[in-house]
């Protein structure tokens, strides 16, 4: 029987979390266990690192409030995004959707920790009608005098690939520039259609044991679960929550082609 602690968070990872500002942040360890192979510990001893920048997570957390966001606009798994990065060490990361940059921000940082790869967002935003954001309005808009990605700190954007577009129109010219995708994160659009358009205009890049995540698939019907038995690998739920990822089998993924 398997004890709860095993897959606890590390408290360096807490640190980060409660400066981060909200509670939905909690690494989940079990679920980067099974996404990455590797056993809970290792997944713990990479966390253990996002203590070290609790004081960005905290500037975050500011940038948002003054921008009227009590709690980060939409992605609840930070943490995650810096251990998966830190372990693959990927040359080149692909994210669509982008708002106010809590996930940008935790993929640049482990970048930075890697000292290796570049960041390539897609963001096609909109904006808050007034000075409040309204209650029929995405949380994801910009406030005003906001850009996108205007929660993340300047000494992390050093070297940032950030697109403006619709991801149908940027993102088959960004995949066509680049030799090699190492992990791919879908936050844009949430349709079934576009989510299967995304995955499939990124596949023929994706690397060996490349990572694909998708969030809010609530709404994507079974557009990821269809592309995981297309590439013959298992889906990852995170928790009971409509994040899911996966890890491509290396037997099964083509070799990249030649830039």
């Amino acid at each position: 029987m398997t004890l709860s602690w095993t897959f606890s968070p590390p408290a360096e990872a807490e640190v980060a979390r409660r400066q981060l500002g909200d509670p939905r942040a909690r690494a989940n360890v079990r679920w980067l266990s099974a996404l990455l192979h590797l056993p809970p510990r290792s997944v713990q001893q990479t966390l253990k690192e996002t203590g070290a920048f609790a004081s960005i997570d905290q500037e975050i957390h500011d940038r948002l409030r003054t921008g009227g966001r009590s709690n980060y606009a939409q992605f609840r798994a930070p943490l995650e995004l810096y251990t998966i990065v830190r372990t693959l060490r990927p040359e080149h990361v692909i994210e669509t959707g982008v708002s106010s940059g809590v996930s940008s921000a935790h993929l640049l940082l482990a970048l930075r920790r890697n000292r290796r790869g570049t960041l390539h967002s897609i963001d096609f935003p909109t904006r808050q009608r007034g000075a409040r954001l309204g209650p029929s309005e995405s949380p994801v808009s910009l406030p005003p005098g906001r850009s996108t990605g205007w929660a993340i700190p300047p000494s992390l954007r050093r070297g940032w690939d950030l697109r403006i577009g619709p991801s149908q129109r940027v993102l088959p010219k960004l995949v066509a520039e680049l030799p090699s995708i190492g992990l791919f994160l879908h936050d844009s659009l949430h349709t079934s259609a576009h989510l299967t358009f995304e995955l499939e205009t990124v596949r023929p890049k994706l690397v060996a044991e490349a990572v694909v995540l998708a969030d809010n698939t609530t709404w994507t019907g079974q557009a990821f679960p269809r592309f995981a038995r297309r590439v013959g690998s298992r889906m990852h739920r995170r928790g009971r929550g409509d994040l899911v990822g996966l890890r491509l089998d290396p037997r099964r993924v083509p070799a990249p082609s030649p830039p």
